[in-house]
């Protein structure tokens, strides 16, 4: 297989893990708002605490990054993904903001309502 059909292929499985990490993210965000903290929830924050940790263990880089790497010198931050640059650039400093006000918000909740 070729270097474009296989970075073709990182990129739209990268995409496809970004945008279920956005579908996570928005529940999570959804039920803080309406008060609805069930156990989607806790499975989202263990998914998204999970993937902090890969990338903890890969450096601050996502695995297929890496993998991405040898079919590609490109120097752009969204070489590897089907995102805009400068979102590709600052994704992880965006979601972790959203995930932490996300987290905030479920222990608000999550007290507020043993009152």
């Amino acid at each position: 297989m070729q270097n474009t059909t296989k970075l073709i292929q990182i990129k739209i499985l990268h995409t496809i893990i970004w945008l279920f990490f956005n579908v996570v993210l928005g529940y999570m965000a959804y039920a803080v708002i309406v008060n609805r903290i069930d156990q989607f929830v806790w499975i989202g924050i263990g998914l998204i605490i999970l993937e902090g940790v890969v990338l903890l263990i890969f450096n601050k880089m996502c695995p297929l990054t890496l993998v991405a790497r040898q079919y590609s010198d490109s120097t752009k931050d969204n070489f590897d993904i089907y995102l805009p640059n400068w979102l590709a650039k600052y994704n992880k400093l965006i979601y972790t903001t959203i995930f932490i006000f996300i987290v905030l918000g479920v222990i608000y909740r999550f007290f507020s309502s043993t009152e």
